[in-house]
């Protein structure tokens, strides 16, 4: 039996190993993409390093050049916030704290992105599709990527942080829940964009699938939720 456990264990990678390759994949990944999207997002590069709102903030490739830009601070601000609960232990601590600032760095730029005013904003009326199914096939694969990302870093680690969002119908509500209010900020503050309910289907459709990939990693009922103070030991009677 000891033989037999002895030549099988070899053939198991360690999980440092696995973690090892998959951080690398994903910088690979995420290299390439910068690579690919480099020459677009130089383009607003001089109108952003000026704080110029015109031409930056108000288009797509200046929202993510400063996404890209505010990345080593969101990393600091995720070391700074693991620093101040290590009494939590390095894996709750740093899990944790990469939720909550993945969250909002994952999913506030998207937003505002797909609540920049049109070019009749303020003039034209406001414009509904209720009809699911029949803007999907207007919106290509383009649009369709777009809209499963809006979202997508909500649910893949609001489930990591909030044990009482860890499951599916839970999280199709809240990615659902978002975009409906996203779609009525549009409507109401007459954008000039299509508050079309399709938009709400792949928004939370792209927040159940992203938290499907994060699974592993969810926070149980189990778990002693990070901000919460630690129990103080009572003496041995």
């Amino acid at each position: 039996m000891e033989a037999m456990n002895h030549s099988a264990s070899p053939s198991a990678p360690p999980r440092r190993t696995r973690r090892i390759v998959l951080a690398s994949l994903a910088i690979l990944g995420l290299a390439s993409a910068a690579f690919v999207v480099w020459q677009p997002l130089m383009m607003s590069a001089p109108r952003c390093m000026a704080g110029r709102w015109h031409g930056c903030y108000d288009t797509f490739n200046g929202v993510l050049l400063m996404m890209l830009v505010a990345l080593p601070l969101a990393a600091l601000v995720v070391w700074a916030l693991a620093h101040r609960r290590r009494a939590d232990g390095p894996t709750s601590a740093w899990r944790t704290s990469t939720a909550e600032v993945s969250m909002v760095y994952g999913t506030v730029p998207l937003v505002w992105m797909t609540t920049m005013p049109g070019p009749g904003a303020g003039i034209a009326p406001g414009r509904v599709s209720l009809v699911p199914l029949r803007d999907l096939l207007t919106m290509g694969p383009v649009g369709i990527g777009g809209n499963l990302l809006i979202f997508a870093a909500l649910g893949f680690f609001a489930p990591m942080r909030f044990a009482a969002l860890a499951s599916v119908p839970r999280i199709l509500g809240l990615g659902a829940g978002c975009s409906a209010l996203v779609e009525t900020a549009q409507y109401i503050l007459r954008l000039d964009r299509v508050s079309s309910v399709d938009d709400v289907l792949v928004n939370a459709a792209g927040a159940v699938l992203a938290a499907l990939a994060s699974r592993h990693w969810w926070r149980t009922t189990a778990e002693r939720p990070s901000d919460q103070p630690r129990p103080a030991p009572t003496a041995a009677g």
